[in-house]
């Protein structure tokens, strides 16, 4: 049989397009916000479904030491996107909704190395990075620097929380559905307009707060900060979880010819909790435990697309959450009382805010079908490495500024390896320096504290602060309950150098 040259040019080019994409294999990132170490089935949970995370934890990788870079979610978001930890940096804590950019446009990070790797990128859901410039941000014109300048192509996002203003979503830059004759204004230092708020109208609320969260009522619940104007493109907090995982399924449906890289950050489990109608009332514990389902179904919706499409077995998923489990985080939402024995941060001590392993150890998966081999692993990883781990992969060369702290654990993260870091520092308040399997807490001695009228207002919460150095062994003390700090003095010495010397050289990679 003979083929005309215009016939083998077009199967020359199928089979070097196949190659292509072989090569470069789709990576995305599913990224929950106060998911627990046991708030899913495979890492334990029964009171919960998770039957699409659980799918990927059969169909791949389940790591049982697997962290993200701090206990709470702005320093965890930076340190992932730009392999730096995030203490280095001044700044870098919880955000308000109206703060500047964080991360320098300058600088190399994932989504922009994977941009000159051949990869279209996007960014899904919260943000929590800040954007614009200092001194204030115009949200009713084009606002930048923000995702696109730091190497996404395309973004849908939340400025930063669901329980703080602006309470809309941000497309390429600008408000989504923003009517120009109703102009949007936002504070942080005072109240703005004449909107009711939380404190002075409980009477309006749906959803009553605990502690601060007292501010504008937005969608019936009052949330952190004032803002007026921009009725038209407020979002509905029942419909957020469709809303987002629609917009990363357009994207991958989009992108399906090409490589691309997905950061699909959830809204779900962060508080105010307001699951769809759909899961309200579907677990015994309450709006918490409803929006983990909720969370596990936009999740599916991922999945399922790339199923859909033939994509999954060219796909590299990576599943995992920016920190630790919170119960009560500012809403009366039944989640304390309705706990009934569910364990949000499984064996660990501890959640979101603290020092102990509860803070930073979260579910975390990855599915590559005929590449990672289903199983289970033990490997210390974090997400910080995710920046020198993909650009090795990818064939990047970093500059020698760029991720100062993320190493190449690509290896572990395909299971090619039963070892990934040697040494991670753990940022949950006080640092901690985790090595192997010991782990140093490097905390001051705390004086006597001083009980206020307002701590009946919050939750009291065992952080790991104030301890003084805290040694432990999770080889057998997985729950940090044995301080070995008096008995162990080398190995708190040792311990407390590397954390000495990676301050001073301003890098660990």
């Amino acid at each position: 049989m003979k083929f005309s040259p215009v016939l083998c040019s077009v199967i020359a080019l199928g089979l070097a397009s196949f190659a292509q994409a072989a090569e470069k294999p789709n990576i995305i990132i599913l990224y929950a916000d106060d998911l627990g170490y046991g708030d899913v089935g495979c890492y334990g949970a029964t009171a919960v479904h998770t039957p699409n995370i659980d799918r990927l934890a059969r169909e791949g990788l389940r790591f049982t030491d697997g962290h993200a870079a701090a206990a709470t979610c702005t320093p965890s978001r930076y340190a992932l996107l730009t392999g730096e930890y995030a203490w280095r940096k001044p700044g870098t804590g919880v955000l308000p909704g109206d703060a500047a950019l964080i991360i320098d446009p300058q600088r190399t990070t994932l989504p922009s190395m994977l941009q000159k790797a051949g990869y279209a990128t996007c960014a899904i859901g919260k943000w929590h990075l800040g954007l614009g410039q200092k001194g204030g941000v115009d949200w009713n014109g084009e606002i930048k620097p923000g995702p696109r300048e730091i190497g996404f192509d395309y973004s849908f996002i939340m400025p930063a929380t669901g329980d703080r203003v602006p309470c809309v979503y941000l497309e390429n830059g600008r408000i989504a559905n923003l009517d120009p004759k109703d102009p949007i204004q936002v504070s942080y230092d005072h109240k703005i307009g004449d909107e009711p708020t939380g404190k002075e109208n409980p009477d309006l609320l749906k959803m009553q707060f605990s502690h601060g969260h007292d501010n504008t009522i937005v969608n019936g619940i009052s949330r952190i900060g004032w803002m007026s104007g921009g009725k038209a493109a407020r979002w509905n907090d029942e419909t957020m979880a469709d809303t987002l995982a629609k917009k990363a399924i357009g994207f991958i449906e989009q992108h399906k010819d090409q490589p691309f890289f997905l950061y699909f950050a959830t809204h779900d489990i962060h508080v105010p909790r307001v699951p769809h109608p759909r899961f309200a009332g579907k677990t015994p514990l309450g709006p918490r435990g409803d929006v983990i389902d909720e969370v596990d179904d936009s999740f599916g919706q991922v999945l399922a697309a790339l199923d859909r499409l033939k994509l999954a077995d060219n796909t590299i998923v990576i599943l995992s959450s920016d920190n630790g489990p919170v119960i009560d985080d500012g809403y009366k939402d039944q989640a304390v009382e309705k706990l009934d024995g569910h364990k949000p941060a499984g064996p660990l001590r501890g959640g979101k805010y603290t020092a102990w392993e509860g803070g930073t150890r979260e579910p975390f998966i990855v599915r590559w079908p005929g590449h990672v081999k289903p199983g289970v692993s033990d490997a210390l990883v974090c997400q910080v490495d995710f920046l020198a781990s993909f650009a090795a992969f990818t064939n990047q060369s970093l500059p020698a500024d760029a991720a100062p702290d993320s190493i190449n654990v690509m290896p572990a993260l395909l299971g090619e390896s039963k070892t990934g870091r040697n040494v991670l520092i753990e940022q949950g308040g006080p640092l901690s320096v985790r090595q192997g399997l010991w782990k140093l807490i490097v905390a001051q001695k705390a004086p006597p504290r001083k009980v206020t009228l307002e701590d009946n207002d919050r939750p009291v919460r065992d952080t790991g602060a104030g301890g003084g150095l805290q040694l432990f062994n999770l080889a057998d003390d997985l729950a940090e309950t044995k301080n070995l700090a008096e008995q162990q003095t080398e190995k708190v010495k040792e311990l407390n150098d590397i954390l000495t010397k990676a301050r001073a050289d301003g890098r660990t990679r």
